[in-house]
């Protein structure tokens, strides 16, 4: 943990010392995030398949599943980073859907390239700011918490898609992904959303059940807000003739490509036509009512309701297999739903917020072999 420590207090000095100078891409600062991420993986704090992570000494528990759809390889992907960027009060977890010919590429690029970018953002931030967070008002705090932070989604948003688009070995023209990720510092937690995948809290009520929260808006092309800047930006929004009420977006001249979300990573043929990466980010305090976070791609949202979602995972007796269950009642609900229709990858991530009996297995990374669908 040493070791991290000094890594970390490195990168917040090399971008005090170059402060001005453009200094949130230095090449130097981004090594220093990805080997903190190298020594994370190492010491079995990033889980990026199908698995539990829970630290010892830590209140959070997550379980993350992933279930290949019926189109083809799985375009999800996800990532959950427990102790993020060396601070033992700060967890990162992020699931991506990509689509398109190169989506699952696109999904996984900017899940390994969003957490250190954000974390270059997030310290560079913190030097440029003359925000006193010592300040004796809780409200102050949490609110220049959160401004720092949305700064940091910001421009680490910005940033990654640019340098997808530069990237030689990804064609992410006609391809993109989305990104739904949050990070739990101390009892705030701070989302940001790019895309149609979705955050839903669980909280308790009165008399003890369970109720969900929704935390994020489906940014889709049929949101009023979303069509008027597509449609200022000269793009299409329409459905096809036989998905009636399925709106899309398309560029000014062709049938193509028939983009079914209104932001995206990638995806540059319709960049110019109103479709951004700019993520909508929120916060919220966590409180002794709020139980778990669940992230969850379109294939459960699709076919699960929010009420539904949190009764499955809060009836579950071993959290271990909570984002497991999730998925596969999402599956199961497919077939029963959408018949003839291929069903969709589906993911999930359950965070949960407090410390409960203990559990069988021991407190670390457990990855789940995930069978393969015949």
């Amino acid at each position: 943990m040493g070791y991290l420590s000094s890594m970390f207090s490195g990168l917040a000095r090399s971008l005090l010392f170059k402060k001005g100078k453009n200094n949130g891409r230095d090449s130097g600062a981004r090594g220093a995030a990805e080997a903190m991420a190298k020594v994370a993986k190492k010491n079995d704090m990033i889980l990026r398949s199908s698995g539990i992570v829970n630290v010892d000494g830590s209140n959070n528990f997550a379980s993350v599943f992933s279930k290949r759809g019926e189109k083809g390889v799985n375009q999800d992907c996800c990532i959950v980073w427990e102790e993020f960027g060396c601070q033992e009060d700060m967890m990162f977890c992020g699931i991506f859907d990509g689509h398109g010919p190169w989506g699952h590429f696109v999904a996984k690029q900017i899940r390994e390239t969003m957490p250190p970018s954000l974390l270059c953002s997030w310290q560079e931030t913190l030097g440029q700011t003359s925000i006193d967070l010592d300040s004796d008002l809780e409200s102050d705090k949490k609110r220049h918490r959160f401004n720092i932070w949305k700064d940091s989604y910001i421009r680490t948003c910005a940033a990654i898609d640019h340098e997808l688009e530069q990237h030689r070995r990804i064609d992410s023209f006609y391809s993109g992904t989305t990104a739904l990720s949050i990070v739990r510092q101390g009892e705030l937690i701070f989302i940001a959303n790019v895309g149609d995948s979705r955050a839903v809290l669980a909280t308790t009520l009165d008399d003890g059940s369970l109720t969900p929260v929704q935390l994020t808006v489906d940014f889709k092309p049929s949101l009023p807000q979303e069509a008027e800047r597509i449609i200022q930006s000269n793009g299409r929004v329409f459905c096809l003739e036989d998905e009636p009420g399925v709106q899309r977006v398309w560029q000014p001249d062709g049938e193509t490509p028939g983009l079914a979300m209104s932001r995206a990573f990638g995806d540059y043929c319709l960049k110019d036509f109103g479709l951004i990466s700019v993520p909508e980010v929120s916060h919220r305090n966590i409180t002794s009512k709020d139980q778990f976070v669940l992230l969850a791609t379109d294939g459960v949202w699709d076919v699960i309701s929010n009420q539904e979602a949190v009764q499955i995972v809060g009836s579950t007796a071993d959290r271990a297999k909570a984002a497991k269950l999730l998925v596969e009642c999402a599956a199961q609900a497919w077939k029963r739903k959408r018949r003839g229709i291929a069903m969709d990858d589906i993911s999930a991530i359950c965070l949960f917020f407090h410390s409960n009996s203990p559990l069988s297995e021991s407190q670390q990374v457990h990855p789940i072999s995930v069978a393969t669908p015949k």
